[in-house]
C-alpha cells in the first residue's frame, strides 16, 4: 500500500514567495493544496509541480478577502478527505499611499487577507494538528513587522500582527509537536512592488532578494523549528538596528524608504 505524502496548504501560491515555497515543499515530498484567486496560474503551477516532483498538487480558486473564505478552505479539505501537515499562510498584499486618501474598501481587504484569513485558517486547522500531535505553521510576515511604515501604514500594521501572533502561538504550542514560524523577508523580487504601487520607492530601488532564496531559507528555518526567520544578513542587521532605535526615528527612516522617487 502506497504511503500518502504529507499535505502542505499554501495560500497566495500563484506567484512570488508562495509559488517558490510550493516548489520547495513539493521537492521535499509534500502533496500540495494551492490556494489563490487566479485559476489559470494555479492550474499551470499544479501541473508543473506534479510533472517535476511527483505527488499531487490540487488547486482551490478562492479570494481570501471575502469573509468566510477560511471556512470554505476547511470544507474543501474535508470533502477531499485530507488533513493539513504544513500550513503556509503566505497570501497578502498592500497599497502604497496615504491612509486618508486610499479607498476604505481596499484597506479593509488588506486587513481581511493579511490578518483575518490568516488567523481564521490557523484557528480552524490547529485542532487537527493538536489531535495528531504534529504539524508546522508558517506565517509570512515582513521586515516591516518591526517598524511603522508611512505610505504602507495598514500593511505594516497587519504584518506586526502576524509577527506577534506567530510568536505568541509558538509559545502556546511549545512541547505539543507543532511549530510556528514567522518568515520576515525584506524587499523581494516578486510582483508585489508593482501591484502595490511601490516600484519607485527607495526601498525597492535599493535591491531585492530572489523569491526562491527567501523560500529556501524560510523552509529550512521552519524545519528547524525556528520561530522567526529573517532571510539575508542585511535584513537581520536592519531588524537589529530597528530594535535599538527610538520609534520616532524609525518611523522617519521608514517614511523616507517608502517615499516615491521624485
Amino acid at each position: 500500500m502506497k504511503t500518502q505524502r504529507p499535505l502542505a496548504l499554501v495560500t497566495g501560491a500563484s506567484s512570488g514567495i508562495g509559488l517558490e515555497l510550493a516548489r520547495v515543499l513539493a521537492a521535499h515530498g509534500h502533496d500540495l493544496l494551492l490556494v489563490a484567486r487566479r485559476a489559470n496560474l494555479l492550474q499551470k503551477m499544479a501541473q508543473e509541480l506534479e510533472l517535476t516532483y511527483g505527488g499531487r498538487a490540487e488547486v482551490l480558486t478562492l479570494d481570501l478577502s471575502q469573509p468566510g473564505a477560511a471556512e470554505r478552505v476547511v470544507a474543501e479539505l474535508q470533502a477531499r478527505g485530507r488533513t493539513v501537515d504544513v500550513l503556509v499562510n503566505n497570501a497578502g498584499f498592500s497599497q502604497h499611499g496615504l491612509v486618508a486618501e486610499l479607498p476604505l474598501d481596499r484597506l479593509q481587504a488588506i486587513v481581511q487577507v493579511n490578518v483575518l484569513a490568516l488567523m481564521d485558517l490557523t484557528r480552524l486547522i490547529l485542532p487537527g494538528m493538536l489531535t495528531r500531535k504534529q504539524g508546522r505553521v508558517m506565517n509570512v510576515a515582513s521586515v516591516v513587522s518591526f517598524t511603522p511604515a508611512p505610505y504602507a501604514a495598514v500593511y505594516a500594521a497587519t504584518k506586526a500582527f502576524v509577527l506577534s501572533f506567530s510568536e505568541a502561538l509558538a509559545e502556546e504550542l511549545r512541547d505539543t509537536g507543532i511549530t510556528v514560524t514567522a518568515l520576515c523577508p525584506g524587499t523581494t523580487a516578486t510582483e508585489f512592488a508593482t501591484t502595490s504601487g511601490m516600484t519607485d520607492t527607495l526601498a525597492f530601488r535599493s535591491g531585492s532578494m530572489p523569491a526562491k532564496t527567501v523560500a529556501e531559507i524560510g523552509y529550512q528555518g521552519m524545519m528547524r523549528g525556528k520561530t522567526i526567520v529573517i532571510p539575508g544578513w542585511m535584513n537581520r542587521l536592519t531588524v537589529f538596528s530597528l530594535r535599538l532605535s527610538p520609534r520616532s526615528l524609525v518611523a522617519k527612516i521608514a517614511k523616507k524608504l517608502m517615499s516615491q522617487a521624485k
